[in-house]
C-alpha cells in the first residue's frame, strides 16, 4: 500500500455517501499509518520539485542519486545526499 493518499470523487448519491466516506477514511487512516510507521514508498524517478528537507527512497537504478539505493534526503545545494 502506498504512503501517498489521493482522494475520490464524491458521489451525487446521497447514499453512497456512507460509503465512500467509509472507503476514504480508511485510505487516509493507512496513509498517515505508513508514514507514521516511517515507510517511504520506492521512487524509479527523482521528484520534479524537490524542497529542501525532502527525504525519498531511490530504487538505485532507475533512479540513483549518487549512491545506489537507499533513503536520500535533498540538501539546500541542490543535491542529494544518503542518509
Amino acid at each position: 500500500m502506498s504512503s501517498r493518499y489521493i482522494s475520490s470523487s464524491v458521489p451525487n448519491d446521497i447514499e453512497e455517501l456512507r460509503r465512500f466516506l467509509r472507503e476514504e477514511f480508511s485510505l487516509i487512516s493507512i496513509a498517515i499509518g505508513n508514514l507514521a510507521d516511517g515507510h517511504y514508498d520506492v521512487l524509479h524517478v527523482a521528484p520534479s520539485k524537490p524542497r529542501t528537507g525532502d527525504v525519498r527512497y531511490a530504487d538505485g537504478s532507475d533512479w540513483n542519486p549518487g549512491s545506489g539505493e537507499g533513503l536520500y534526503t535533498y540538501l539546500s545545494s541542490g543535491a542529494w545526499s544518503k542518509l
